[in-house]
């Protein structure tokens, strides 16, 4: 599958670390280190900007390393990025250690995975 991309962040594009990879790393893209203190929560930008096909959303998913090593995870994972949303994809950060965390420019702080989904019709029953 092809997909629409736009980076702007001066960062190599996701791609998939192995053949079986379900899912591509996203970098934060950043002027400048953002910390982030015990439960504070922050939107990450990441500088791209993607158009999925109808049919398909982006499913926005905590890395398993942040979160168990730094408590450092994805808010309202997973995120969903429909395919009709054009802006800077943007993740949803928490700090749920009891210590600061400070986050790089080009950091990988979240995994995208592309996913097919159904519309439903609902019908009506008694």
């Amino acid at each position: 599958m092809r997909i629409k991309i736009i980076n702007r962040s001066g960062h190599r594009l996701p791609h998939y670390e192995t053949l079986a990879s379900a899912g591509m790393d996203l970098r934060a893209d950043i002027e400048r280190p953002i910390t982030l203190k015990p439960l504070e929560r922050v939107i990450v930008p990441t500088g791209l900007f993607i158009e999925l096909p109808v049919g398909y959303e982006a499913q926005i998913r905590p890395r398993s390393g942040l979160a168990a090593k730094k408590g450092i995870t994805v808010l309202d994972a997973p995120g969903t990025i429909d395919a009709d949303y054009r802006g800077n994809v943007g993740v949803i950060l928490v700090n749920l250690s009891n210590e600061d965390f400070t986050i790089e420019n080009g950091e990988r702080i979240a995994q995208m995975v592309i996913a097919k989904h159904e519309r439903a019709e609902w019908e009506e029953v008694e």
